[in-house]
């Protein structure tokens, strides 16, 4: 009866399982085919200075004494009118306006599989012809990082502002650790809020092995391979020390190329003292020179309302019902996998 229950319990996990991987397939073969298409999105802009202003605005009609409303918009409407007479002047003697500094804003809420940087990389590509010598790009990351040749390429997305010789800064404001930290490394300044996670400078692997299970079952596995290291560690299958050794080994040179990168990105950290895999808050990652300050991205966007244009350039990818379907899947599993990770390693107030 225990072995029934075994093999019930098993193969509904396997069953739930294998539901989400097929609903996640077929909604990344519905992309593929519309990406074909060339119908795969569109970029859409937005001026944050605007969205201020209406909470400015919003505000002040509620809590501004009407003499001093009427004084204050007197005085915008004879400022506004003196730069519109400058502005014609200019016009009138072929003088181009002053440019104006622009930030550019960019969200990227990362997930185990970096599954954004494709919204990131059209992002770039659609800023980048534009941005010239004083404009700026504020990147908003947020991610606990996730599989390594994912955030490697996102981080290489970034590498193109700054190779474009556009000033970037990162602005966390709850996360950025591990895959999120080598993608914050490559800003000219990072911004933390005081208690958002750094770091996490490390690599790790973990895979259930069923093989004991099988084997009191009487149920064999066979693996096939051409290549002494094809696989190393198998989820079903009996895993030697040998294998062990060389799947240890590559997390070893993983590690080592992690290392290299965030030293050359950012040579003022000590990197035997970061890269032990630990974490580090805002408040205590500027100890270590992980981050350039502490602040939120709020902050930093509220600092430069006077002074830039400031605009959201957000990618915005069409989904059929098929990708939708899938996209719900595929949150379904990584929600689940984020809970396991936050239970085993997050660090919550008492």
């Amino acid at each position: 009866m225990e072995f029934l229950q075994e093999v019930g319990i098993f193969l509904v996990q396997a069953i739930v399982v294998i539901a989400a991987i097929l609903l996640v397939l077929a909604g990344a073969a519905a992309m593929s085919a519309r990406r074909r298409d060339g119908d795969d999105g569109y970029i859409e802009v937005r001026r944050l200075n605007e969205r201020y202003t209406a909470y400015r605005d919003a505000i002040r009609s509620l809590t501004e004494h009407p003499q001093s409303r009427k004084a204050r918009e007197k005085k915008e409407k004879q400022t506004a009118k003196l730069d519109d007479k400058e502005a014609r002047k200019r016009a009138k003697n072929d003088q181009s306006e002053p440019d104006k500094k622009r930030l550019f804003v960019l969200n990227f809420d990362g997930d185990m599989l970096a599954s954004q940087v494709a919204s990131l990389r059209e992002e770039i590509s659609a800023l980048l012809p534009e941005a010239g010598e004083g404009d700026e790009v504020l990147v908003c990351l947020e991610s606990p990082g996730g599989l390594v040749h994912g955030y490697g390429l996102a981080a290489s997305q970034l590498q193109r502002i700054r190779d474009a010789g556009i000033t970037l800064t990162i602005a966390v404001d709850k996360v950025a650790a591990s895959g999120g930290y080598m993608m914050a490394c490559v800003a000219d300044k990072i911004i933390a809020a005081p208690f958002a996670i750094l770091g996490s400078i490390g690599v790790v692997a973990q895979l259930p092995n069923f093989h004991r299970l099988l084997k009191k079952n009487d149920i064999d596995v066979e693996l096939l391979t051409a290549g002494e290291y094809k696989r190393t560690l198998t989820m079903f299958g009996e895993n030697t020390d040998k294998g062990r050794d060389k799947f240890i080994d590559d997390l070893e040179d993983t590690h080592a190329l992690f290392k290299a990168f965030v030293q050359a990105a950012r040579p003022v950290v000590d990197i035997d003292t970061v890269a032990t895999g630990e974490i580090w808050y805002g408040q205590t990652a500027i100890d270590v020179e992980l981050i350039d300050e502490l602040g939120t991205s709020d902050s930093y966007i509220q600092g430069q309302l006077d002074d830039a244009d400031i605009l959201e350039v957000r990618y915005t990818p069409k989904k059929n019902w098929q990708e939708k379907l899938g996209i719900a899947a595929e949150g379904v599993v990584q929600r689940g996998l984020m809970r396991i990770w936050q239970r085993g390693s997050a660090r919550q107030l008492p």
